[in-house]
């Protein structure tokens, strides 16, 4: 028991070690600090013990209670006061969506990295601005706010189809009314960039809508990428205390279902001989189903939070890393890789408003 309880001594120092030892240097910044930001990604910042030396909002209230609650920090409701601060290497912009569009223009300019949450701008002619600012001013690490695509079950689910031949998949989001902002713009901006992002560039082979007398809508859509055929449902039609979000993709080798992050299942594809299914012969012969991931509610550890199985934790954690100089900076993740989303929700929109 000796020899035991020191190899699982030595191991946890190293872990505790290893930990102490991912150390951040450089000054960031916050712009905005409403709900999502407080709730997701303040956390984050936090735990990390990234400096945050400034945190922005335009409320002249909030920025008086921001000093007491946040030791050390900076309150301001000037941007310039970060912009010019040359010790300030990254800006954190969670703002109100439709500032997005300046305040990212602006840190841009000023040569500063970037994490801006979704959505970072309107439409496609404000992207189309920003990414040619970047060109005019350059640019060092930019990030959008997508966060399901630095999931766990993401990283699994692409490794997984990578060696799967893909047929068709079938993906329902659903939440209750959304009176307080453009669905497509704030909600549906999700599901069409997690589809374009695992399956690649789509385009839309027929599009339907369907309005309540409520408010709420849903979207039916068949998105033909280059080698899978999605059907999507987007809806604002059903209820936020049990929204939804089930993704089931069908490969070669079986199905994958994916449930709103938190749980992903793999069921091997039955046998069949000649054409005939063999679970029709052999009833009994069942297959099992396996899980590939599911969030671990019993042990209280940061990748068992909901922060991390999100992929909140895990984005932020990249940008910084990439800030930092201990990851390489990846354009997959910047301004560019929204181009296609953009593209699915103009052409959504123009169909939308004519009905």
């Amino acid at each position: 028991m000796g020899y035991i309880d020191n190899i699982i001594g030595r191991y946890k120092s190293m872990r505790s070690i290893r930990g102490l030892n991912h150390i951040y240097t450089q000054q960031y910044a916050l712009v905005g600090l409403g709900n999502h930001c407080v709730s997701n990604l303040l956390p984050v910042i936090q735990y990390l013990q990234l400096p945050l030396k400034y945190i922005c909002c335009t409320s002249e209230k909030k920025a008086e209670l921001i000093a007491q609650k946040y030791k050390g920090v900076k309150e301001t409701t000037s941007l310039q006061d970060i912009l010019h601060d040359d010790t300030v290497s990254a800006v954190f912009v969670a703002a109100n969506p439709h500032s997005h569009f300046h305040i990212a223009n602006e840190v841009i300019k000023a040569g500063k990295s970037l994490f801006i949450e979704k959505p970072p701008c309107e439409n496609e002619m404000e992207l189309k601005s920003l990414t040619d600012t970047i060109k005019l001013y350059g640019s060092k690490h930019i990030v959008v706010g997508l966060q399901r695509r630095f999931a766990p079950a993401t990283q699994i689910l692409q490794k997984r189809l990578k060696g799967d031949g893909k047929r068709h998949y079938h993906y329902r989001y659903l939440t209750g009314l959304y009176p307080e902002g453009d669905a497509l713009l704030d909600l549906f901006i999700h599901p069409l960039d997690y589809a374009t992002f695992l399956f690649g560039e789509a385009k839309i082979k027929s599009l339907d809508v369907i309005r309540s007398r409520d408010g709420g809508q849903t979207l039916f859509l068949v998105l033909e990428h280059q080698d899978i055929t999605g059907i999507l449902e987007l809806s604002t039609d059903f209820s936020w205390q049990k929204a939804e979000e089930l993704l089931s993709i069908s490969t070669d080798k079986g199905l994958y279902v994916l449930d709103r992050m938190e749980h992903l299942d793999f069921t091997p594809r039955r046998s069949v001989v000649l054409g005939i299914p063999l679970e029709k012969v052999f009833p009994n012969n069942m297959v099992a189903t396996v899980c590939l991931y599911e969030r671990n509610g019993f042990i209280p550890t940061i990748r068992n939070n909901q922060i991390a199985s999100q992929g909140f934790f895990p984005e932020i954690q990249a940008f910084a890393d990439m800030v930092e100089n201990k990851r390489e900076y990846d354009r997959a993740f910047g301004l560019e890789s929204v181009r296609h989303v953009y593209s699915l929700m103009s052409e959504i929109h123009n169909y939308t408003s004519k009905k």
